[in-house]
C-alpha cells in the first residue's frame, strides 16, 4: 500500500486493533452492526490481513462476535449480561479505588477536583455526552493513581463490553446532579487517604449506576411498545 511500506506488519495490526476498538468505544460502530472486512480496511488504510488480526482480538476480548459464513459484527451485551460486567467492574474498581486513596499526591488530588469541577459544568450545561466524557477521565486517572495494572486491564475490557449502556444512564433525569454527588464523595474520601470510605463510596456509586442501566433499558422497553422510536 502507497505510503505505508515503511510501517512494518506488527504496527498495522496493532493500529488497525486500537482504531477499530476506539470506533467501538465510542460508539461509532454500534451493537450488531456489522464489520465488513473490506469496508474497515478502505476506512483505516490498511489491509485485510490487519484486519482480520484486530477482529480476532476483540473476538477474545468479548467485543466482537464472528459467526461462520455470516463474518463478524458488534457484540450486542444483553441487560443481564451488563448489569454481570458492572458488578464484576465494580469488584475490580473498590478494589483500585483503596490503592488510589492510600497513594495519592496532592497533584493527583488537583487533577481530579478539576475534572469534577468540568463536570459540574457539563452537568449546569444540560450536557449529558459531555459529563460522561469527564465521568470517563475521573475514573481512568483513579485507576492511573491506583497503579494497579491487571484491575486496569481487565476495568478497560469491561468497560469497551458495555458501551452501549455508557451513554444511557447519563440520560436518566437528575442521573448528572445524583452522579456528580457519588463522585465527589469518592474524590473526598481518596483526599482523606481513607481506603474503607473510598471503596464504600465506588460501591455506591456503581450500584446507582446499575440502578440506572435497569431503569434506562425499561425506558426502551416502553418506547418499544409504544413505538416512540
Amino acid at each position: 500500500m502507497e505510503g505505508k511500506a515503511s510501517v512494518r506488519p506488527q504496527r498495522t495490526e496493532d493500529y488497525c486493533y486500537e482504531a477499530l476498538r476506539r470506533a467501538i468505544l465510542e460508539g461509532r460502530l454500534l451493537p450488531n452492526q456489522r464489520l465488513v472486512e473490506v469496508e474497515l480496511a478502505r476506512a483505516f488504510g490498511v489491509g485485510r490481513a490487519a484486519v482480520r488480526t484486530a477482529l480476532v482480538r476483540l473476538e477474545q476480548e468479548g467485543i466482537v462476535q464472528r459467526e461462520p459464513n455470516r463474518g463478524a459484527r458488534v457484540r450486542l451485551v444483553t441487560e443481564q449480561e451488563a448489569v454481570e460486567i458492572l458488578e464484576a467492574r465494580a469488584a475490580l474498581e473498590c478494589l483500585t479505588v483503596r490503592y488510589a486513596a492510600r497513594r495519592a499526591t496532592p497533584e493527583d488530588l488537583r487533577q481530579l477536583r478539576e475534572v469534577l469541577r468540568r463536570m459540574e459544568v457539563c452537568r449546569d450545561r444540560g450536557d449529558p455526552l459531555g459529563y460522561s466524557e469527564m465521568n470517563h477521565e475521573l475514573h481512568r486517572i483513579l485507576l492511573r493513581i491506583a497503579g494497579h495494572a491487571t484491575a486496569a486491564r481487565l476495568i478497560d475490557v469491561l468497560q469497551v463490553q458495555n458501551v452501549r449502556y455508557r451513554y444511557r444512564t447519563v440520560l436518566i433525569p437528575g442521573r448528572l446532579a445524583q452522579s456528580l454527588e457519588e463522585h465527589r464523595a469518592i474524590v473526598e474520601a481518596v483526599a482523606q487517604g481513607d481506603p474503607d470510605a473510598a471503596e464504600a463510596a465506588m460501591r455506591h456509586h456503581l450500584q446507582q449506576v446499575i440502578e440506572a442501566m435497569r431503569q434506562a433499558a425499561q425506558m426502551d422497553r416502553s418506547r418499544r411498545v409504544w413505538n416512540l422510536d
